[in-house]
């Protein structure tokens, strides 16, 4: 009997020490979501506009809360500057702003929020009639 009792003792073992070597169950696969950085995407309605003409700016984001805020930035030299266009994100992680920009020639923007700043869009700005500044916020 004491040999039978041992064969059964062994056999526990090895499968304590597979259990060990597996480590816990997987959590579920949101899990992995949580640890993912944020992101967002950017494109333009247009690619090229006359000054003061409005247009739009829209994208998706990724592993951030709904209703985050986004915001617009230009480039002005070597600075990005924040502009007045800013909205936040759907319940389905999207975004659309309006936008007039009077900086003639080729812009450079992106979206920044929630931790993240979208890839470069480029639109080029057409001479028009009467042109802000940089940007103002049309209502939408």
């Amino acid at each position: 009997m004491h040999t039978t009792h041992v064969k059964y003792a062994a056999a526990l073992s090895g499968i304590a020490t597979v259990a060990v070597l597996l480590g816990p169950p997987a959590g579920p696969a949101s899990a992995a979501d949580d640890s993912s950085p944020p992101t967002l995407t950017a494109q333009t309605s247009v690619s090229s506009v006359r000054a003061a003409q409005e247009f739009r700016v829209f994208g998706e984001s990724r592993h951030m809360p709904p209703g985050t805020p986004v915001s617009l930035q230009q480039q002005q030299g070597t600075r990005w500057v924040d502009l007045p266009a800013s909205v936040r994100t759907t319940p389905r992680g999207t975004y659309s702003m309006r936008v007039v920009l009077g900086i003639e020639g080729r812009n450079a923007l992106r979206v920044t929020g929630g931790g993240a700043v979208s890839p470069v869009v480029h639109i080029m700005v057409q001479p028009g009639s009467k042109a802000p500044d940089a940007a103002r916020p049309v209502a939408p």
